[in-house]
């Protein structure tokens, strides 16, 4: 008879000492692997940690596995968050470390008074869309093409840097329900089944536009991506660059459109199947959240 091993007990932690701030650099090249000039550098580090940046670890006994940073910002006339760093060392990804790494940020946060943070990341990465939008509740009507520059050290970056640029409203009902376990897969799963994609997946995995006129003429629109463009990445490169242009042009033109990203379901189609974007009509500040 065979046990599975138990669940490591992940301590959650604010970074303290500078060997703390070295493993969180062991962890940035390792996820990301990163070259020294676009890794966070230990004096700019020690700096951002002292004038009471967020920097908080997760920690099996002594061994980081994940970290999440993030540095004082200024939006909509109000003091925000921009968490600019969230890592998670592989064999650690199956527990929720980033969950509750972005949760921790969330409630230090809140104690200084912030009511909103905002991260980017790549919306062709499906896995960090369904962290971002299901389990935390983000929404976006940012796009941000080639964020970084066309490239950088890093291999995840080889593709292009787009990137959605997330707002997360700390304290709305939104946010507290994610935490609190529910989401609206269902419902948005209904949504998707009525619309016709923006973008979506011909017979042979490649991308298909839609008319963008009479698409944006609903009330809502959504873009499929692949399950795992990394894996798309690997195998044919100039596959997953007819996604990220594909992608590109529909979140640009939505959003110039007055859409916002506001939901995102994996796997829509079975396990193997594509992930999709729900984009609404409407401004964030108007939809109640």
């Amino acid at each position: 008879m065979t046990t599975s091993a138990a669940a490591p007990k992940i301590v959650i932690r604010d970074l303290a000492t500078l060997e703390d701030l070295r493993q969180l650099q062991q962890v940035e090249k390792e996820v990301w692997g990163m070259g020294d000039e676009d890794s966070l550098p230990m004096t700019l580090a020690i700096a951002l940690q002292a004038a009471g940046s967020i920097f908080v670890g997760a920690f099996d006994r002594e061994k980081m596995a994940g970290f999440a940073f993030g540095m004082f910002g200024r939006e909509h006339g109000q003091m925000t968050i921009h968490s600019h760093m969230l890592a998670v060392l592989d064999p650690y990804r199956q527990h929720d470390v980033g969950v509750k790494l972005k949760h921790a940020q969330r409630e230090r946060a809140l104690a200084m008074g912030i009511r909103e943070m905002t991260w980017t990341y790549d919306p062709l990465q499906s896995r960090n869309a369904h962290l971002n939008f299901a389990k935390l509740g983000v929404v976006s009507d940012t796009y941000k093409v080639n964020f970084y520059g066309p490239e950088t050290s890093s291999v995840l970056h080889r593709n292009g840097t787009d990137r959605l640029w997330v707002r997360w409203l700390l304290d709305s009902r939104r946010t507290q329900d994610r935490a609190a376990g529910k989401d609206r897969r269902a419902e948005t799963v209904d949504a998707l089944r009525l619309l016709a994609p923006l973008v979506s997946f011909n017979g042979d995995g490649h991308p298909v536009r839609a008319d963008l006129a009479e698409s944006l003429a609903r009330q809502r629109v959504s873009i499929e991506i692949p399950g795992e463009i990394l894996e798309v990445e690997r195998t044919d490169m100039g596959l997953a660059r007819e996604w990220r242009e594909a992608t590109r042009w529909a979140f640009t033109e939505a959003i110039r459109a007055g859409f916002y990203v506001a939901e995102f379901c994996r796997s829509i189609r079975g396990q193997q199947g594509p992930g999709a974007y729900l984009l609404e009509k409407g401004s964030i500040g108007e939809a109640g959240l």
